[in-house]
Order: C-alpha cells, then sequence, then structure tokens
C-alpha cells in the first residue's frame, strides 16, 4: 500500500478499511467516502505487476468499459484513481456476495432462478447495445445486493466491438473453461455476443440444477462434450426451462438463439413480478428541494398492451393515424439521463422545462401557429433496467410539434434510445 493507505485514507477521500477479496492482480478494500460517508468496494491494481505481464491494455479496457455501464444489473464505478504505483478503482459496493455462494447451498427454486436470469439478460443485452462483450460470465462474477438483486462484474476480459479483426471475429481464448463456448475454444474466431449467450445458458441450467452441465474431471473430456453440446437436463427441469436452454447451448452458433428471441420465450416471461420498484433511478429532482417520486411501474413484457402495435424491437412506434400527435421510446438509461436529454434539447429552442413526478413539460416560449407548442414526456418504469417513453404534444400545432420531433428531438433521443444486437442502432426517420 501507498503512503495515503498506511495512513488508512487515500487521496484524502476515502477511508481504507478490510480486504473484502483479491485475485492475481488486484486486491478489492472496503472503503468509505468521507464526504458522503458512503462504502465503495475499492479495486487496487499494481501497475509494475499489470506492466510486467502486458496486462495495461487490459486494464484501461476494463475502465473505459465501466465507464460506459449504466445499468442497475452491473456494478458501477464511481471514479478511477492513480498513483505513482497503483491504481485505484472506487466501485458500487455490492453487499449480497456472490450468487456462486447461494448456489453451493443447491439448485435453485425455477422462480429465483428466472429473477436471476431476467437481470442477467437484461445487463448483457445493454452490454450488447454498446458493443461490449463481457466473455467471462459464471456465478463468480455476479453479486447480489441488500435485496437480492444482480449485479454483473469483472469486466477485465471483456472486448469491444473495435476489438473485432477484419473477419468481425473477436479471437483472444479466454473466460472460465466450463462456462465457455465450443467456438471460443476453437480458436477459429467467434462472435462475443454469441459466446455470452452460450455462458447465460450455462449459468441458467447451474442455477436450476445445482451442478455444471459439462463436469468432466477430464478437461479435454470436458471440451469434448462442450463441442458436441453434449448435455441432458435433471428430470426437475420444466418443457419450457428445457427447451430455452438446449437453445443457448447450441453448440453451432450460427443457430444459437439470440437475446431478442430469449426475452421473447414463454419462459423467460413467465411470472414477472406484478409491480417492479424502482430504487435504482436517480431522483427526478435532486436540485429543487430533495427527492422525486419514482416513475409509474408497469407489468414487464406486457408493455406490448400498452398501444396499438408496439413492438420492443424498433426503436419508436407511433400511432398510426393521419395527425401524428404521440412517439414512443424505449430506453436503457435512467431517468435522469432521459430528462437531462430533454432538458438540452429544451434549451436549443428555448423551452421552459417543469418536472413532476414521471411526467417533464416543455413548454415554449415563441407563438405558432395555434399558440404556443407544449410538449410531455411520460416516463413509464417497464423494469429497473427499461424505460418507456411517451411523447405527446399538449398545447399548439400538429405541424409545428412533427418537424420539433423529426429535426430535434429524434437526433438528439438516438444515443440514449434501446437496441437490440439483432436491430442495429438507427432511429427510423
Amino acid at each position: 500500500m501507498g503512503s495515503d493507505e498506511k495512513c488508512g485514507v487515500l487521496h484524502g477521500k476515502y477511508e481504507m478499511g478490510r480486504v473484502l477479496g483479491h485475485g492475481t492482480f488486484a486486491k478489492v478494500y472496503h472503503a468509505r467516502n468521507l464526504q458522503s460517508g458512503k462504502s465503495v468496494a475499492m479495486k487496487v491494481v499494481g501497475k509494475e505487476k499489470v506492466i510486467r505481464v502486458g496486462m495495461m491494455e487490459q486494464v484501461k479496457r476494463e475502465i473505459s468499459v465501466m465507464k460506459m455501464m449504466d445499468h442497475p444489473n452491473i456494478v458501477e464505478l464511481h471514479e478511477v484513481m492513480a498513483s505513482k504505483t497503483k491504481i485505484y478503482f472506487a466501485m458500487e459496493f455490492v453487499r449480497g456476495g456472490e450468487l456462486f455462494a447461494k448456489i453451493s447451498k443447491g439448485r435453485l427454486r425455477e422462480e429465483a432462478a428466472r429473477n436471476y436470469f431476467q437481470q442477467l439478460i437484461s445487463a448483457i443485452d445493454f452490454c450488447h447495445s454498446r458493443g461490449v462483450y463481457h466473455r467471462d460470465l459464471k456465478p463468480e462474477n455476479l453479486l447480489l445486493d441488500e435485496e437480492g438483486n444482480l449485479k454483473v462484474t469483472d469486466f477485465g476480459l471483456s472486448a469491444f466491438t473495435d476489438h473485432l479483426r477484419q473477419d468481425g471475429l473477436l479471437h483472444t481464448t479466454c473466460g472460465t473453461p466450463a462456462y465457455v463456448a465450443p467456438e471460443v475454444i476453437g480458436k477459429k474466431g467467434y462472435d462475443g455476443a454469441k459466446a455470452d449467450i452460450w455462458s447465460c445458458g450455462v449459468i441458467l441450467y447451474v442455477l436450476l440444477a445445482g451442478y455444471l452441465p459439462f463436469q468432466e474431471d477430464n478437461i479435454m473430456s470436458m471440451y469434448r462434450k462442450i463441442y458436441r453440446g453434449d448435455f441432458k437436463c435433471p428430470p426437475w427441469f420444466s418443457p419450457e426451462s428445457r427447451k430455452l436452454i438446449t437453445k443457448m447451448l447450441d453448440p453451432n452458433p450460427n443457430t444459437r438463439i439470440g437475446i431478442a428471441k430469449i426475452m421473447e420465450s414463454s419462459w423467460f416471461k413467465k411470472s414477472m413480478p406484478r409491480s417492479l420498484k424502482i430504487k435504482e433511478l436517480q431522483e427526478f429532482d435532486e436540485g429543487k428541494g430533495g427527492k422525486g417520486k419514482i416513475p409509474e411501474s408497469l407489468n414487464a413484457f406486457h408493455i406490448i398492451s400498452l398501444s396499438e402495435g408496439f413492438n420492443l424491437s424498433p426503436l419508436f412506434e407511433e400511432k398510426k393515424r393521419a395527425e401524428r400527435e404521440e412517439l414512443r421510446f424505449a430506453t436503457m438509461s435512467s431517468a435522469s439521463s432521459v430528462i437531462s436529454t430533454l432538458e438540452e434539447v429544451a434549451k436549443t429552442k428555448n423551452f421552459n422545462v417543469t418536472k413532476s413526478d414521471s411526467c417533464v413539460r416543455l413548454q415554449g416560449q415563441n407563438n405558432g401557429r395555434k399558440g404556443k407548442l407544449g410538449i410531455d414526456a411520460d416516463i413509464l418504469a417497464v423494469t429497473p433496467s427499461f424505460l418507456v417513453v411517451e411523447v405527446k404534444k399538449s398545447s399548439g400545432d400538429t405541424l409545428e410539434y412533427n418537424q420539433f420531433c423529426s429535426k430535434e428531438l429524434r437526433p438528439a433521443l438516438k444515443d440514449i434510445c434501446w437496441t437490440t444486437s439483432t436491430t442495429g442502432n438507427s432511429v427510423p426517420a
């Protein structure tokens, strides 16, 4: 430890505490932010050791990835600091321990397994929509908070889209053998998204069975089973779960199920909580008198019933009528990110902004053809990681409203709109 740490205080900001865990290149300490009083997990990486084994690029990549990962089911990186000899990651402190500890006591009930799996898929879909592939998904890298919410951690082996070779594939063999996809072992190049789905399939199997699908003492025997997709589901697996796992553990990545289809499967959608409480969303009006109310919660995956023809695949779905006065878009960004974006748009066009509960109102200052243009944006929480925003005209001229949406609003919202790996990243015109 450096001199700051010996005194028990790091950079005059964090009070260092007990060791929570350690790996080959890092130790993780419990620490307390002296200003806020909040606990953090402080990951300390030795520069010299990392440079010696040529892993500095990997550390830089982990920092870049975690800065992008603003999602309720992904461990948050608060800040990165450095001294001459060490790099410090101040991360969200997750008190509930590893999911692995739960599984080691035996298999989970199907309801509990589904709950964790839904959160895992939500987090991984978010990563993939940002062009990030985890590549080391396993129960040890899935943490639980005090309320039992799942948090994905350890992006040390993750890869960006820009790490693809000219053939569009990744080529680094990494991950934990029992959870690694056959094409990764094969060293011929692989699709990072498809490889993550395989690992998620192994995790789901372990949650439901209490043991691994490909378990052999001899690693080559295990690899042969992985190559063939040679596994058996125990008799207590429901037919629906058996069907989903078989599609995820398809040894052919070209026919393996994708995330969009996983989320549409009957097993995945079954028995969603009636009302998902959104605790991770930031307050709506932090600067004006304390906590705002949490956006209204809806039955997850029943959002389709909200409106005519609503589909989660496209970014936008508008009412099909001659005069379009309403549009909807889905996002995995936080409510505060949505609000900030709307505020930025409002500034450029001289709109006044008022916020209340789960609604943001933009009110034009200039008179148009039919008075001042008014726009309401309602933010609806589908799950802790999935919001739907409904934007509609509250006053003024429809033509002016449509022009504002196409020229100002849609381009501004492009970066926060939800996409899956199968829908692409473009906003429909």
